[in-house]
């Protein structure tokens, strides 16, 4: 057997049997794009093109979610609260942003929750090691969310509805003039009741004698309502800009809240709101001067977030007050349904800026420096208070500043790439609380302030070498560093959080080290093979978490802390095949373990709950050409997924229900789907069913999400309207 190569743009290898008398190929190509540059970096990171996904009946969580190495944890359906685990590290260790800028700056009703896939062109995963270009202080990982900035003439429309009164809708439109004018607007609306059905352990009614009953219920406070606009107007592939473009950004949410941070009591009446004005800034220009490129983001937000809990009442699953042995309603002991009545009001006013200047001093050779500075003030108030107690409000203030300085470095005809970066983190935070004391014995009203700030350095390294255009080796190594959040420090009680103003930052050894292989090409199979194995050694880790021997006891409300120590180790494979660009198959698997790390600890060694440790993702997709009309395409989808059983807490040997009440048992879901794209590929229309078997699922802190469902979408584009 003789093997022989074709060294062009597409290298081919050709394997001649002199016994079998003919040749076979097996071809790879040197494909250049965005995805593709940013993946042979040397860094963990998966690209996401959303353009995939945009006929799909799917949000972009879920698109999220079936990403190797990557869990979506939610609170329920569509609109709940969600965190992110990536290789162990979890929710705020995952920094969220949106065009490079920190998603908090836009708050709850502008959100990846919100968001739908046709409004965003890709989305990048960093796992543990963050390249110095991405300021934000981050200790497992980014998910950096590149929103669509068309510059050409087109216009999109999407429609939803299904199972639980689900509507969702998006549109995107652009315009560009042949002298560079450019408009870009889209806007979406989202809407649910989430009433689908929960059942087990922890769903019961009260019957007035006392007895506890196991029902099958709706849930009947969960209706979440949102909606957005984005408007942005400029000039782009000018003379002096790239892209130059002035934006504004509207958004509202409603949010009813059905139970606390665990299912352990029904709530009716609880909501809460949020809306957002946003002013935004985005300009590029590469060689503004010789050799230098120059990249500005900047916004200034004004939001609202509000909690409205005054109903006093208990209630049952059934959705009715809770029965006295004489038949008389039953209050709950706190006034309200979590904690006392309040009508509680954050009003955020928030400037964040990121600048990124690029130096070419060769083809081979670049520095990047970039900074990113973020000030949110914040001020609270209580419309359930007394007039007294509202004269006196207290107020929140944070402000961050990141710097970082890249070298990179392409060698040996761009096998070789190498990034070395360093970078310092600097937080300010302070409050003000009026509180009475007593002075020469007379009750005073005094402002009690604080203020504390931190600073820290980071540095790291990553490296890829290209063994032929189809096979690169990757490793990366950071010692990252994340600063506690404004929600971390401050509290939130629309998502249950007491505030922690004593908060460290969390400081990890972060290493990865992996390949990517493919796509390699024989006849009509394509495939191609990614792996990378990771280890996260983690001190003064955020995370809120519960010891208790029974989750009825457990406060509906907790603080983040910061627990000395954990490490996580583990790995990811994902596998992609294609025949005859008709079958698409793509799996994944990631197993990990997070434990509990610090020498003295009598938990050290034990997997971190609530966490988990085993995920695997399966989706297929056949594809039929001219079904019906000439032009037109039929798809057929399937997907799996399968999460391994895991604790909810920590297990105490005192609970009466055994190690297995603190279980989340192993979950195995799987959907199917069909789309049609007319000959002409404007109009398409989907269905899918999602669950199809029903089974329970389960995320935090054993919060029960939606069962089987089904969804209808249609899709109509218009492109290059002046022609």
């Amino acid at each position: 057997m003789t093997l022989s190569a074709n060294l062009s743009k597409s290298w081919i290898f050709s394997l001649y049997d002199q016994n079998i008398k003919h040749i076979e190929e097996v071809s790879f190509s040197k494909l250049r794009s965005v995805k593709s540059e940013i993946e042979k970096k040397g860094f963990a990171v998966n690209v996401i093109e959303m353009k995939d996904f945009t006929s799909r009946n799917m949000q972009t969580v879920e698109v999220l979610d079936q990403t190797v190495g990557v869990r979506i944890r939610q609170n329920g359906g569509l609109g709940s609260g969600i965190a992110f685990n990536i290789n162990g590290m979890t929710g705020n260790s995952i920094r969220i942003l949106i065009d490079g800028i920190p998603s908090t700056s836009y708050g709850a009703s502008f959100d990846i929750n919100s968001i739908p896939p046709a409004m965003i062109d890709r989305i990048e995963v960093y796992k543990g090691v963050l390249p110095g270009y991405i300021a934000d202080d981050a200790l497992g990982g980014a998910i950096n969310i590149i929103l669509k900035k068309e510059a050409g003439n087109t216009l999109g429309l999407s429609l939803s509805y299904g199972s639980f009164n689900t509507l969702q809708t998006n549109f995107n439109g652009s315009y560009r003039a042949k002298k560079g004018f450019t408009a870009n607007v889209s806007g979406f609306y989202n809407y649910s009741d989430n009433d689908y059905k929960i059942w087990g352990r922890g769903i019961y009614n009260i019957a007035p004698n006392g007895m506890v009953i196991p029902t099958e219920a709706k849930r009947f406070n969960d209706v979440f309502d949102s909606k957005g606009t984005v408007i942005e107007t400029g000039f782009t592939k000018v003379k002096w800009a790239d892209q130059f473009l002035l934006g504004y950004t509207h958004s509202e949410s409603y949010k009813e809240v059905q139970h606390g941070l665990f299912m352990a009591r029904p709530y009716k009446g609880r909501f809460t709101e949020a809306n957002l004005n946003v002013f935004s800034l985005n300009y590029k220009k590469t060689n503004l001067v010789k050799n230098l490129d120059v990249g500005i983001n900047a916004l200034y937000s004004i939001r609202e977030r509000k909690v409205n809990d005054t109903v006093t009442w208990l209630y049952n699953w059934d959705g009715n007050v809770v029965l006295g042995l004489f038949g008389e309603p039953l209050r709950s002991p706190y006034g309200a349904q979590q904690g006392q009545p309040t009508l509680m009001t954050n009003r955020l006013k928030t400037f964040s800026t990121r600048t990124a200047l690029t130096y070419h001093l060769n083809k081979q050779n670049r520095f990047i420096l970039n900074y990113l500075f973020q000030n949110i003030d914040r001020v609270d108030d209580d419309a359930a208070r007394t007039i007294q107690e509202r004269e006196y409000i207290g107020t929140r203030n944070l402000s961050k500043s990141n710097a970082s300085l890249t070298y990179e470095l392409n060698a040996f005809k761009d096998k070789l790439k190498i990034s070395v970066f360093g970078k310092y983190y600097e937080q300010n935070s302070g409050r003000m609380d009026p509180v009475v004391r007593i002075i020469n014995g007379e009750s005073v009203r005094v402002e009690e302030r604080e203020n504390r700030k931190v600073s820290a350095e980071g540095y790291g390294v990553a490296a890829s070498y290209l063994l032929n255009p189809a096979l690169v080796l990757l490793t990366s190594a950071e010692k990252a560093v994340r600063l506690p959040n404004e929600n971390e420090l401050f509290g939130d009680p629309g998502e249950n959080i007491v505030q922690n103003f004593t908060l460290r930052p969390e400081l990890s050894n972060n290493v990865n080290l992996g390949f990517k292989a493919g796509t390699f090409r024989y006849r009509e199979h394509q495939f191609s093979v990614s792996v990378n194995a990771f280890l996260r050694d983690t001190k003064d880790k955020i995370m809120r978490f519960v010891i208790s021997n029974n989750i009825n006891e457990a406060s509906q409300s907790l603080p983040y802390v910061n627990y000395l120590a954990t490490k996580s180790t583990g790995m990811d494979v994902e596998l992609m095949y294609s025949f005859h660009r008709k079958l698409f198959i793509n799996y994944n698997i990631s197993r990990f373990k997070t434990v509990f790390n610090r020498s003295d600890d009598s938990y050290k060694g034990m997997q971190v709950p609530n966490e988990p440790y085993f995920t695997m993702n399966g989706a297929l997709r056949y594809v039929f050409d001219n079904v019906f009309a000439k032009g037109s395409r039929f798809n057929l989808f399937y997907s799996y997924r399968n999460v391994k059983d895991f604790n909810s807490f920590i297990p105490r040997s005192g609970n009466i229900g055994g190690v297995d009440h603190f279980k989340i048992p192993e979950q195995n879901i799987h959907d199917v789907g069909v789309g049609y794209q007319f000959p002409k590929k404007d109009f398409i229309v989907s269905f899918d069913a999602k669950n199809i078997f029903n089974r329970q699922v389960y995320d935090n802190f054993a919060v029960q999400r939606p069962g089987r469902a089904f969804y209808l979408k249609i899709n109509y584009n218009l492109i290059n309207l002046n022609k």
